[in-house]
């Protein structure tokens, strides 16, 4: 994620020139940081490249979460994650080409914290992804301060019909590993790399592809 403090980096451009060349298959981005023109060319950059673009949604109201739907539309990504307000949502993405994975369980504040229980969380993984339209799940699964995030993460990706992405707090070997051996289909890391915290800094490239490693071994 070219993003650091739930919000995009205000040199995204820059930062995704230097990674290009990596093997990173997936980048993505927030609707807040930089203008919409800026996400656009970002956009166009990426898909340059056949890469996939993801735009995530940290708002919290109903308004402002329609609204940076409305904004993934208008830039042309092909997935959108996060998301609680399912049905308007899925309202305004009817008939779009777009992939839509909204959060699971019940996500509170900013930034977003997960709550309940894994079998609560695994349930209403399973009612989202039967809905026409949810393609898969954003999973807080290291925002949740009571349960083990590897056995949630394992749990929603045995429960849900589609790939379900982790996001939030990814910032170390362990976690990295302890979600591919979940089953994660992807996870979302920006701010580990923009603080340098992983092997391989300062390069953001060389971060990235230490990440990418990781989660293939």
């Amino acid at each position: 994620m070219l993003t650091h403090g739930d919000r995009t980096v205000e040199n995204a451009v820059d930062v995704y020139r230097e990674v290009s060349g990596t093997g990173l298959r997936l980048v993505g981005f927030k609707d807040v940081g930089v203008t919409a023109e800026v996400l656009r060319q970002l956009t166009d950059l990426i898909h340059a490249d056949r890469r996939p673009v993801f735009l995530e949604v940290v708002s919290t109201s109903r308004e402002d979460e329609l609204r940076s739907i409305e904004a993934a539309l208008e830039v042309g990504v092909d997935y959108v994650l996060g998301g609680t307000h399912v049905e308007d949502a899925l309202g305004l993405i009817d008939g779009a080409p777009i992939q839509y994975c909204p959060f699971p369980g019940v996500v509170v504040g900013h930034p977003s914290e997960l709550q309940g229980s894994i079998e609560e969380i695994s349930r209403h993984a399973a009612e989202l992804t039967a809905r026409p339209g949810v393609t898969g799940l954003d999973l807080l699964a290291y925002r949740h301060g009571g349960v083990n995030p590897a056995v949630l993460t394992r749990a929603v990706v045995e429960s849900a019909a589609g790939p379900v992405i982790a996001a939030g707090s990814v910032d170390r070997e362990e976690r990295i590993r302890a979600l591919a051996d979940a089953g994660a289909w992807a996870f979302t890391i920006g701010g580990a790399v923009f603080e340098g915290r992983l092997p391989g800094a300062p390069s953001i490239a060389d971060q990235v592809e230490w990440a990418l490693e990781v989660a293939e071994r």
